[in-house]
């Protein structure tokens, strides 16, 4: 007992950190593996901004757990555990200097327990005493895990049966987020990010830590299916929901990257709905999408949402009506007849110079042709075509029958 303070039975992690606090004679926190408050001592008027954040909030803040990447704390503790002393960014972040250390069952991170050196240095023998803290703090976080697992569970049934209509009643969606504890905002959007290859367990991982050390975004449910991480969101900011959406896109896969080497992840976000019986219909927006988006990649390279498709929303309707009919567009019958005789490329360039709303500098420098070539072949074009480019709705119908012809060709 005399070696090792820490073998007693305590009730509550809040009890135990007020024990290594007493033993160590400094502040103590102790976190989850995604950083969120699990339990302080209570007697200690010592502190700092970070810590005080970080009781508030019931979470260290995200501005904290950046800096402290940038660092290279973070990254430290993930490998090993032994204690890391932090140095003081009291003027950068209002972390002044402290001694963290993991928490471990085999090779996986429970949490983590913070020691603020206020007015002292922890010597060597005091890092062994916390050492034996994390140690002994083990088992009091299975605990924990194995419950917020069991709800964790919980949420993804909830989550699949919004996501596939298999809950549609109103007043029975209400009462399962009740139930879960959850508060759905006035307002959601279902997010998918697309991996290039299935997520692995350690990714799972590394995305449950990206999501819940975020304060970008209201993360209500989330689920990974094969490669697609599935997040039901509410943005803050009403009045430019997208633009959050976007920043929220933009600082997830840059964290991915740089934080776990992970790149080429896409994104798509549905519109903004109201009504939560509508979660289905939002997510399959979302794969209507990647679809497009695998068709036409270029055009849609910039493209997160279903607003923002414009025109490509309509090919699948196009199609759809257009089944059993037998229509054809002459103009392009005309084109595609004279391409195939004279072993040319007319459809291709009528293409570009659409996309590029008729400019001819634009189009031939992405054709790569002289502006007085381009207009040669666009003269060519108008008179095997009959196209009267000065026609909006020929240009349109023409840009239309282009796009789904190439959309049933991928």
């Amino acid at each position: 007992m005399k070696n090792d303070p820490f073998k007693a039975t305590f009730d509550s992690l809040e009890e135990f950190a007020d024990l290594i606090s007493e033993v160590l004679q400094c502040p103590i926190t102790i976190e989850d593996a995604n950083h969120r408050l699990l339990a302080y001592s209570t007697h200690d008027e010592r502190t700092d901004p970070a810590r005080i954040s970080t009781i508030i909030g019931r979470k260290v803040p995200e501005k904290v757990i950046n800096q402290l990447w940038k660092e290279g704390t973070i990254p430290a503790l993930l490998k090993t555990d032994q204690p890391i002393r932090v140095k003081n960014m009291m003027d950068e972040i209002g972390l002044g200097t402290r001694v963290a250390i993991s928490i471990w069952k085999q090779d996986e991170i429970l949490g983590f327990i913070w020691a603020l050196e206020i007015d002292k240095t922890l010597s060597e023998q005091e890092l062994l005493l916390l050492k034996k803290a994390a140690d002994s703090a083990k088992n009091k976080l299975l605990q924990l895990q194995t419950r917020r697992n069991r709800k964790e569970e919980r949420f993804q049934e909830f989550f699949w049966k919004l996501l596939t209509g298999h809950m549609s009643v109103k007043e029975e969606i209400m009462e399962h987020f009740l139930s879960l504890q959850i508060t759905p905002p006035p307002s959601f959007a279902v997010l998918v990010f697309q991996f290039t290859e299935n997520i692995t367990s350690k990714e799972e991982q590394q995305i449950s830590y990206l999501l819940k050390t975020s304060h970008l975004l209201k993360i209500m449910l989330y689920t990974i299916d094969c490669n697609q991480l599935i997040l039901l969101v509410s943005p803050s900011d009403i009045t430019n929901p997208f633009v959050e959406l976007d920043h929220f896109v933009e600082s997830f896969t840059w964290k991915m990257n740089d934080r776990y080497g992970i790149n080429d992840i896409s994104a798509v976000f549905s519109s903004i709905y109201e009504d939560y019986q509508k979660v289905g219909k939002a997510y399959q927006e979302t794969l209507s999408v990647f679809s497009i988006k695998e068709k036409f990649p270029i055009e849609t390279k910039g493209i997160h949402n279903y607003q923002k498709l414009g025109i490509y929303q309509l090919i699948t309707f196009i199609l759809e009506k257009r089944k059993g009919e037998d229509y054809v567009n002459q103009s392009l019958k005309s084109l595609h007849d004279y391409d195939k005789k004279h072993n040319s490329n007319l459809v291709e360039t009528l293409e570009v110079f659409l996309n590029n709303d008729n400019n001819i500098n634009d189009a031939a420098k992405e054709l790569n042709v002289h502006a007085n070539t381009l207009n040669y072949r666009i003269k060519r074009i108008s008179e095997i075509g009959d196209i009267n480019f000065k026609d909006p709705n020929q240009k349109m119908t023409l840009f239309l029958d282009l796009k789904v012809e190439k959309y049933q060709q991928g």
